[in-house]
């Protein structure tokens, strides 16, 4: 077998593509060390199918890709192709239909390698069987690297073996005849396999067969029961039979017996019917009576809850009236106070008259304030007498009780922001002169509206013992 050309395209040192050319005879690379005349050696063992990366001095096969430099990146595919004389016709029969071989070893980075010869994607195998016809190959004799020398002397006998195999041309049958017995052997553990299913075959065969008998001894018994059973019921049907019999005599002695309950069941009825008449007017008497014992029940719930409403509104009006005595007390200080505060403005009116100028405006305005204060009490007064009269309302309404002491209150209240009022006039009063009749008839005005609401509460304490007095009787 005669190698003619050999291009290498990123394996290891060749990042780009070369070729080497090999003519006949003695074809030689001659270079200095690390030029890559090793990288030719393994990239022809590569194409020819070597599996070992150990052998191609590396720790996995992808080491054999071009792994970058510090001027040139990585590359992720490398490419060896072989170019063989095959004019001998020696190849293959099924690779020798064409005068040249071109095989061409490819791997991608981290995806495997393949073959193509020709164009034609073959195995791995068939490369190492065509190169193995021709007695070279891989890891043939005929290709000596440094240290080869020494191993092939100190080899053993079955290493030389293999030497005078490939001097002799037969490496290829020897290649041949391991792979066929490689498929003989897996043959043979198929056929292991297959008699191990045969086996577990004719076992399950032996239980379906079991199955079958029981089955077939099932259908026997099955019928023996169906057989048996129509006995029984052919028995319990008898004895059904017998019994029927037995049951209409005692049928016939029954039914006389119901004819009788019937006739007394019918007198019944008609008593009943009587009865039933007479109902209607019970049951009104009975519907009136529990309707007025319902209309009672009402009426005293309801009283006793007007009854505690009354008494809680009492309490609420005790306890106001005791707050307005209180702050009628406290008015009735504060008027002392001011009657007090008019005595001293009268030893000071001379003293005021000298020093100042228009004391008639003043005492016209002074007039005027008194004139609303006397407004005010009168509104006072008018108020009190509604509340007097709307507190006698409440006599003929107890329900209105709570409504009429809020008014009650609220008036109160009103009475209060004009006694607050008056606080204020009698603060200006203060800083101003003003005559003794007219403070007297203020302090007047502030007394009767103090005896028109001690009338007011006697008025509201009437009407509470009123109230409490038709509760007793009610």
């Amino acid at each position: 077998m005669q190698f003619n050309r050999l291009r290498l395209s990123g394996f290891k040192s060749f990042v780009d593509a070369a070729e080497l050319e090999i003519a006949r005879g003695l074809t030689g690379v001659v270079g200095p060390n690390g030029c890559g005349k090793s990288n030719l050696v393994e990239a022809l063992r590569w194409v020819m199918g070597e599996t070992s990366a150990k052998r191609m001095r590396g720790g996995e096969m992808d080491d054999v890709i071009f792994g970058g430099s510090s001027a040139r990146p990585a590359r992720n595919v490398a490419e060896v192709a072989l170019l063989v004389d095959n004019s001998d016709r020696t190849a293959p029969a099924e690779l020798n239909d064409a005068p040249e071989l071109n095989i061409i070893r490819r791997i991608e980075r981290t995806k495997g390698s393949n073959y193509r010869v020709n164009g034609r994607e073959v195995r791995g195998r068939d490369v190492q069987l065509l190169f193995a016809d021709a007695g070279t190959g891989a890891r043939s004799a005929g290709i000596v690297s440094q240290g080869r020398i020494g191993a092939i002397i100190n080899a053993k006998p079955s290493e030389r073996r293999i030497i005078l195999e490939e001097a002799a041309n037969i490496r290829g049958l020897h290649t041949r005849r391991h792979e066929a017995e490689l498929r003989l052997k897996a043959a043979e553990a198929n056929l292991e396999r297959l008699e191990d299913v045969v086996n577990a075959l004719r076992t399950q065969l032996n239980g379906l067969r079991q199955q079958a008998r029981q089955a077939v001894r099932y259908r026997s018994v099955s019928e023996q029961i169906r057989k048996a059973e129509s006995v029984l019921l052919h028995g319990r049907w008898q004895a059904q039979m017998a019994e029927r019999l037995v049951k209409a005599a005692i049928l016939r002695d029954v039914e006389a017996t119901v004819g009788e309950a019937i006739g007394q069941a019918a007198r019944e009825s008609a008593r009943q019917a009587d009865l039933a008449a007479k109902m209607p007017a019970l049951r009104q008497t009975e519907a009136e009576t529990s309707a007025g014992l319902q209309r009672l029940t009402l009426a005293r719930g309801e009283s006793d809850s007007e009854q505690q409403r009354i008494v809680t509104a009492r309490s609420e009006a005790e306890s106001r009236l005791r707050q307005i005595g209180d702050d009628v007390e406290r008015e009735t200080a504060l008027a002392a106070e001011a009657r007090e505060s008019v005595g001293r403005l009268a030893v000071e009116r001379a003293a005021i008259e000298k020093s100042k100028e228009g004391e008639q405006e003043r005492e016209a305005g002074a007039a005027t304030r008194l004139a609303e204060a006397n407004r005010l009490a009168d509104e006072v007064e008018a108020r009190i007498s509604a509340l007097t009269e709307v507190i006698a309302t409440t006599e003929a309404r107890r329900a209105a009780l709570q409504r009429q002491v809020r008014m009650a209150v609220e008036r109160y209240d009103r009475l209060q922001q004009q006694l607050e009022g008056l606080d204020r006039q009698h603060q200006e009063l203060r800083d101003c002169t003003v005559a003794p009749v007219e403070v007297a008839a203020a302090d007047q005005a502030v007394e009767s509206a103090g005896a028109r609401m001690e009338a007011a509460r006697v008025a509201v304490d009437t009407a509470e013992e009123q109230k409490g007095e038709r509760v007793r009787r009610g």
